[in-house]
């Protein structure tokens, strides 16, 4: 079983602190206003190791917020959720009393395109004083420990991925259609490998994911729901309670995320940018 706090690189500048054996590293000795390429460098080894990077105290502007994102890579903007008038580049994730909203599934962002995120940088700016924690799973571990024979099977496989079943809620069908024609269903493959370390990543989400490529709805479905419910095993999860300027990053490549909505009554609002992926192979 492959864990992460034994993975750690050499730090001069940034001081890191696995959150639990297989995923999450918390990040101190660090002003995210102020940084140079030897803290973005260590930054991105920690980020490789550890696969979610927490952050506290973060005081970021908006703008600091998108330079930040940037010098980790090409920034991209949604295609369908609210973002910041004046940069695009950050979705706003806002919840309300009268307006309550949480990504209440486990998955990672964005699989419908042909290119998928790299990752995202989340920025917390008003924060509930209890509840609202978001939980991360490491899709590589979750490949692992997979058995043998599952493993055998769904090696070669393609999962189908459509933005239907997240965003094309209540459009009309002539909404459906436009969207479709511009973010047409793509074919990802079921076990991904990831374009820095080369490791087997289980890519596969119940936000995104339609089916099996080859198979029938029916057919596919009890693999699908084994699939998806290697990321809801604690072994390959950590927790992030979140403070007022607090930052979460991950590699939406090997790791899925899941809002716990337990904040009803309080306003909940965070910010994220989101960097520029590549196909999955």
């Amino acid at each position: 079983m492959r864990v992460n706090a034994t993975a750690v690189g050499n730090f001069n500048r940034i001081r890191v602190e696995p959150v639990t054996g297989s995923i999450g590293a918390e990040i101190s000795n660090i002003d995210l206003r102020d940084f140079d390429d030897e803290i973005i460098a260590e930054i991105q080894q920690a980020w490789l190791d550890h696969k979610v990077l927490f952050f506290r105290d973060q005081e970021l502007t908006r703008k600091q917020h998108v330079a930040y994102g940037r010098a980790l890579g090409e920034l991209e903007v949604h295609p369908f959720v609210l973002s910041d008038s004046e940069h695009p580049e950050i979705i706003i994730l806002n919840s309300t009393p009268d307006s309550f909203q949480a990504a209440e599934v486990w998955h990672s962002d964005v699989t419908f395109r042909e290119a998928p995120p790299l990752g995202s940088v989340l920025f917390g700016r008003v924060i509930p004083e209890w509840g609202g924690d978001t939980c991360f799973a490491n899709m590589e571990l979750a490949y692992d420990m997979l058995a043998d024979d599952v493993k055998e099977h769904i090696d070669g496989l393609y999962a189908i991925h459509s933005y239907v079943k997240a965003f094309g809620r209540g459009m009309s069908p002539d909404e459906q259609a436009a969207a479709r024609e511009k973010f047409p269903d793509q074919k990802h493959p079921v076990v991904r490998s990831h374009p820095v370390t080369g490791n087997k990543i289980l890519f596969i989400n119940r936000n995104f994911t339609l089916g099996i490529d080859g198979m029938t709805a029916d057919e596919s479905r009890p693999l699908r729901r084994l699939l998806c419910a290697q990321a809801e095993k604690p072994e390959v999860q950590c927790r992030f309670r979140w403070q007022p300027n607090s930052i979460a990053q991950w590699d939406n490549r090997c790791t899925q995320h899941y809002a716990v909505p337990d904040h009803g009554g309080q306003n909940r609002r965070v910010e994220r940018v989101t960097l520029i992926g590549d196909r999955p192979y």
